[in-house]
């Protein structure tokens, strides 16, 4: 035994009869323990002196952190709780916190509970003060309050209602195959009889409407993907979906109030963006409206959409719409989810919803996520539109109806033959959001906009540019064969006037109507919207119709149709964005996005064509109404003739002329001869020639 060994065997036994002989150790494995863990604690010191030489910082570092986990220091901590015994104060706010943590959920209902009555005693004290002012705010908590309580009915009764309801999908499928007929066969017997009624109340131009809905789903089937594996519950249901909001937004009273109150709210809502912009820019913002005053409300708009995302709200509206376009259109989860974002979302936002299954959806799928995009308008710019001078009621429509509508041609020009891998539990998980409070959501919801601000800025300058470039080049080519007049909107004029008469809109207004697709189809639908704006403006101020045979606005009916028709991004601008932004998303499937994107630009088209179609089938404008009390009553009277309902009276009085030849003229509508002429004389038409109106008898 070597002499070192003999030191450290003699320091053992004496530190063990020491141990054991100390009151603090019961027996000899108690002393053993702590002669490890100090053995432990001298290696480890051994340790810290042998690396001073990396470092003061470092050496401390680790002393620190030995000193801290030792069971001496332990001790000594214990030690000094019982020198310095606790307060008195900090023993009841000991007690105070475990009592809290033991009852937490029960102070969590109680708080809740007292907010949700005092809400409650609010809303009754609203309602019994004036409940026509309160209505708005009653039909909203009534609706708050069912779609709770339904979450958790159906969260906690889901399966035994399954079990209740399901002989009665035993029986459906047993006897499915001569239900479907009888069903199918009532559906085309009461639009049928739907048409004949509704056309002998308001005329035949609903019928073409009709028609042109008809074509565009025979134009889609010929040049389908997939023609013979076509499933048509996507389409039928897509445009029975459509068609039934319509009908309840446009034809209802409740419904058109509604979405009329809806509108002027957005639009309320939306002007609160002036305070900033007039701080920012000063009080003389309106000079340069669309940079100071349009542009900020992009901004706006941002910044709540995100604040709602982090509240959970858009999530939660996202997955009722996707749900019930589930069940009825027959389409899979990521569509559905994917459609009803977009009816709030932009094109490139929406996608983000199902990210992470994105390389894994088919193609027919992935036609669909894209057709959704180019079908539908973004909410942070619907704003914009509305600032323009466009019906926000009708916008806010669109928006709606362009969701099933987009399901129904991307099923229709890609059929699915593949089995999707995503399920529902799957596609309706949404994230929500990287925000830590309410005010940093804010934040980056105005940051994020301003890409948005300065894409759309951007573009517009160069799409304008562009236009007044393109039409100085077709005039000086058309000059060479004596035709100056030759532009851009002439051109797109000739292209798309059939599917803008098909939609619904007068003969002599679709021409002006097709320049408006052009520019969205080749532009964007900020620079048709512009254009819209200012035949809108015209209209207005009731001037004559025609200056040197030149059309100036068209009627109010065409104006409807076309805010449908131009309510979407499908533009061959947002062709780029679409593909650059879904393949960043899922490189791998950047062949399938690139080789899909145009059926999807034409899918996404037609879709807005369609909902313009079931506007021009429902749309009943004020003219439908009272025009023969309006005409007569001006004419008699010696005020000021040019009045916006005078004028949309007129329009249709004249688009419904039979005139043969000179005192052979049939007015329409039973109106009278002089009602007639002094329209005529309003008005100006260059296809009526006012002179053949012979004087009333």
């Amino acid at each position: 035994m070597s002499s070192t060994e003999a030191v450290e065997l003699e320091n053992t036994t004496a530190l063990g009869a020491q141990g054991c002989s100390n009151p603090g150790y019961q027996n000899e494995e108690d002393f053993r323990e702590n002669q490890n863990t100090s053995g432990n604690d001298s290696s480890l010191r051994s340790r810290a002196v042998q690396s001073r030489g990396h470092g003061k910082a470092k050496q401390d570092e680790e002393q620190v952190t030995i000193e801290l986990d030792s069971p001496r220091n332990k001790e000594d901590a214990k030690d000094d709780q019982e020198t310095h015994p606790k307060g008195y104060l900090e023993r009841k706010y000991g007690m105070i916190r475990d009592f809290y943590q033991k009852h937490k959920t029960t102070f969590r209902y109680i708080f809740w509970g007292i907010l949700l009555a005092g809400y409650l005693a609010v809303v009754i004290a609203a309602c019994a003060l004036n409940f026509h002012r309160a209505l708005p705010l009653f039909v909203i908590t009534v609706a708050a309050i069912f779609f709770v309580v339904w979450d958790h009915f159906m969260a906690k009764y889901e399966h035994r209602i399954e079990e209740l309801l399901s002989p009665g999908r035993r029986f459906l499928d047993s006897h499915w195959f001569w239900l479907k007929w009888v069903i199918w066969s009532s559906l085309i017997l009461g639009v049928i009889f739907w048409l004949i009624f509704d056309t002998a109340k308001l005329g035949q131009r609903q019928l073409v409407s009709f028609g042109g809905l008809i074509m565009y789903v025979i134009l889609m089937f010929l040049f389908s993907k997939h023609p013979t594996k076509v499933r048509w519950r996507p389409v039928f249901w897509g445009i029975g979906l459509q068609f039934l909001l319509g009908l309840i937004i446009l034809r209802t009273g409740p419904g058109l109030m509604a979405f009329q109150w809806l509108g002027k709210q957005v639009q309320t809502f939306l002007e609160h963006t002036d305070a900033g912009a007039s701080f920012v820019f000063g009080e003389k913002y309106t000079d340069h409206f669309f940079a100071f005053k349009v542009l900020p409300i992009v901004v706006f708009f941002s910044a709540v959409m995100s604040m709602l995302y982090y509240l959970g709200l858009m999530q939660w509206i996202i997955r009722k719409v996707g749900w019930l376009m589930l069940v009825t259109v027959g389409s899979s989860p990521i569509e559905s989810v994917v459609a009803a974002g977009n009816i709030f979302i932009g094109q490139t936002e929406s996608p983000l919803l199902v990210q992470p299954y994105l390389p894994h959806v088919t193609r027919s799928e992935l036609h669909a996520i894209m057709t959704a995009g180019f079908s539908t308008i973004a909410g942070s710019v619907l704003g914009a539109y509305i600032s323009f001078g466009i019906s926000p009621t009708h916008l806010l429509t669109a928006s709606v109806m362009s969701a099933p509508a987009s399901l129904a041609m991307a099923k229709l020009l890609w059929p699915e033959t593949e089995t999707p891998k995503i399920t529902l539990k799957n596609a309706m998980e949404m994230e929500m959001g990287d925000s830590r409070n309410l005010l940093e959501a804010a934040s980056q919801g105005a940051s994020a906009s301003i890409s948005l601000v300065a894409n759309i800025a951007v573009n517009l300058i160069a799409f304008l540019a562009l236009l007044s470039f393109a039409n100085a080049a077709l005039s000086w080519f058309g000059n060479m064969f004596d035709y100056p007049q030759l532009s851009f909107e002439i051109i797109c004029s000739y292209i798309f006037m059939p599917f803008s008469f098909m939609m619904g809109v007068d003969w002599q207004d679709s021409f002006m109507v097709a320049k408006l697709i052009g520019y969205k189809t080749f532009f964007n639908e900020f620079v048709a919207y512009e254009h819209l704006s200012k035949l809108v403006h015209l209209r207005k101020e009731a001037g004559p119709k025609f200056v040197d045979g030149v059309q100036q606005y068209i009627s109010i009916r065409s104006e409807t149709i076309a805010t449908y028709a131009l309510c979407g991004f499908a533009n061959f601008g947002s062709l780029g964005i679409v593909i650059g932004g879904l393949t960043s998303m899922a490189p791998s499937r950047k062949r399938d996005i690139a080789s899909g994107a145009v059926r999807a630009l034409i899918a996404g088209t037609v879709a807005c064509f369609m909902t313009a179609c079931i506007a021009g089938i429902l749309s009943s404008t004020p003219v439908d109404i009272n025009c023969h009390h309006t005409l007569e009553n001006a004419f008699a009277s010696s005020l000021s003739q040019n009045t916006t309902d005078m004028v949309s009276c007129c329009q249709s009085l004249l688009s419904s002329t039979v005139a043969v030849g000179p005192g052979e003229v049939i007015p329409g509508g039973n109106h009278s001869l002089s009602s007639l002429k002094t329209c005529c004389e309003l008005l100006k038409p260059s296809t009526l020639n006012c002179t053949w109106i012979p004087d009333e008898l």
